[in-house]
């Protein structure tokens, strides 16, 4: 009966929360911050760093989890790919964008980085990443949680991607600073 009435919370939550909600958890003023945050960060190397903030699983995917059995990490883990794909993250220049993914849910984080980028960390570190954040997370601080992140992606970054003198600083790939919300 315990599993069971767990698969009902967590759907209810899924169903019960919305990009509205997204926009209520962080706030405008919190939302302005981090978009600041991200441009800042994006003067000092070329990289593009992209917040993404999700209310909940779309049906498809809590499907997979609730009625498949698969693991709840791993569906995450595919949606965070597929916000990848559609945010075009992997769309620079250099290959070296990121997309920082926050299921409001779960107060889940999952990190997705492109090739040229993933290949400055063993998978263990981005694990460790997002180990870091994932409390946070929990805490429901979530301003806290995507700061840090953006923190931790700009030193990486600035050590192995460093904006040249003449580089335009726009950022190479043209994504929006703003945080997604979904």
């Amino acid at each position: 009966m315990g599993h069971t009435m767990e698969k009902l919370r967590r759907l209810l939550r899924h169903l019960w929360l919305d990009a509205d909600d997204a926009r209520r958890a962080l706030g405008e003023a919190a939302l302005d911050r981090l978009e600041a945050r991200v441009r800042a960060s994006e003067t000092g190397h070329s990289g593009q760093i992209c917040l993404c903030v999700e209310a909940s699983l779309p049906p498809s995917y809590l499907w997979r989890h609730l009625a498949r059995g698969e693991a709840l990490a791993s569906v995450i883990r595919d949606r965070a790919i597929t916000l990848f794909g559609k945010q075009r993250v992997w769309d620079t220049e250099d290959n070296n964008g990121v997309l920082v993914y926050l299921l409001l849910a779960e107060h889940r984080i999952e990190i997705i980085a492109d090739r040229a980028l993933a290949r400055v960390l063993e998978p263990a570190a981005w694990q460790d990443l997002v180990t870091q954040l994932a409390a946070p997370c929990r805490e429901a601080r979530l301003e806290d949680a995507l700061g840090a992140a953006v923190d931790r992606l700009d030193h990486l970054l600035r050590a192995d991607f460093p904006r040249s003198g003449g580089a335009d600083l726009t950022g190479g790939g043209g994504l929006s600073d703003r945080p997604v919300l979904r």
